[in-house]
């Protein structure tokens, strides 16, 4: 199982990035995924999610301004992030939950500058 993160970037605060999580080894269509972050000395927190069948959950501070979605045809799953503000800094996880099992992608760096 591979999870291949991108979009990560430097932005200003007020800006906007788009997150994608390429999936393979997994039947994608039946995995639930989602978007965690870790910024530096915290621990990591769910930011968003969205199970096979499409239903989503967001942490509160995200709530209004990301936007998770899953293309099934591309194996991929997005986040949509606007209104980026410094607190959003962090390195973002992208994650499947499969056949009852976690898997976990490398990290894509998100930086907002303020």
């Amino acid at each position: 199982v591979q999870l291949q993160a991108s979009g990560g970037g430097l932005v200003q605060a007020g800006g906007s990035l788009r997150l994608s999580c390429a999936a393979s080894g997994i039947i994608f269509s039946i995995a639930d995924m989602g978007w965690y972050r870790q910024a530096p000395g915290k621990p990591r927190e769910l930011v968003a999610a969205i199970t096979s069948v499409s239903h989503t959950n967001y942490a509160d501070s995200v709530k209004g301004r990301f936007t998770i979605s899953r293309d099934n045809a591309e194996n991929t799953v997005y986040l949509q992030m606007n209104t980026l503000q410094a607190e959003d800094t962090a390195v973002y996880y992208c994650y499947a939950n499969y056949v009852r099992r976690d898997y976990w992608g490398r990290g894509t760096e998100v930086t907002v500058s303020s």
